[in-house]
């Protein structure tokens, strides 16, 4: 290809950025909001599937095997044109990342929980305390602490998954990107998309580097105070 049209793809990427960025900043905010959802969903449902019993417990399971099952198109397609959840394509895209990643992140902090010591808890109820009031004071920040690494996969899964909201036209980051080509305005496929994928490499990266740091901070220390 002559440098000339090259050079101009360029510019025209360069020129458009702020829409990019606009872009990044959608992407970023349902990340963020769809993490915190999957969160307030997943530790209860962890936390169920380990200590509950009954009808709940096999409810909270049935429902994860259903969400992990599911691919996240279908179920965000279902709850914006089936269901009509919300006008809004951020909130459907929200509450469907954040119900699949709740699916997910509930396994993560099962496996959390189930790995603390079951001697710990019986430790805690002999020295007085309630059933309850062990689990929250006792099992439950260590298995937090456990959870990090785990943690810190499904962030950078529902990161990389906020492009699939682009099918109901949220102005995402690869929404961004498509419509810039599309218009017809540049040739600047490969360009705009080289941008976008360096884009998501960094927020990838940042976010792993943040979560490595707090997962050697907070790790549970092996006779070596972090």
């Amino acid at each position: 290809m002559p440098p000339l049209p090259l050079q101009s793809d360029w510019a025209f990427v360069a020129g458009n950025l702020d829409l990019l960025l606009a872009g990044t900043g959608v992407t970023v905010g349902l990340t963020a909001a769809s993490i915190l959802l999957g969160f307030l969903l997943g530790f209860p449902a962890g936390a169920v599937e380990v200590y509950g019993r009954g009808p709940l417990k096999r409810a909270v399971e049935t429902a994860g095997v259903v969400l992990r099952g599911t691919p996240l198109l279908v179920i965000i397609i279902l709850l914006f044109f089936g269901l009509s959840v919300s006008s809004s394509a951020f909130v459907t895209a929200t509450i469907a990342l954040g119900l699949r990643s709740g699916a997910y992140q509930s396994q993560i902090f099962r496996g959390a929980l189930q790995s603390v010591d079951e001697g710990q808890l019986e430790a805690a109820r002999a020295v007085g305390m309630g059933r309850l009031q062990a689990i929250r004071s006792v099992v439950v920040p260590q298995a937090l602490r456990r959870s990090v690494p785990g943690f810190q996969n499904e962030f950078t899964i529902v990161l990389k998954d906020t492009s699939i909201a682009i099918v109901i036209g949220l102005g995402e980051l690869l929404t961004v990107g498509q419509n810039l080509y599309q218009g017809g305005q540049s040739t600047a496929a490969l360009e705009i998309f080289l941008t976008v994928s360096l884009i998501y490499f960094v927020l990838t990266f940042v976010t792993n580097r943040s979560l490595d740091y707090v997962d050697d901070r907070f790790s549970i220390p092996g006779g070596e105070h972090a």
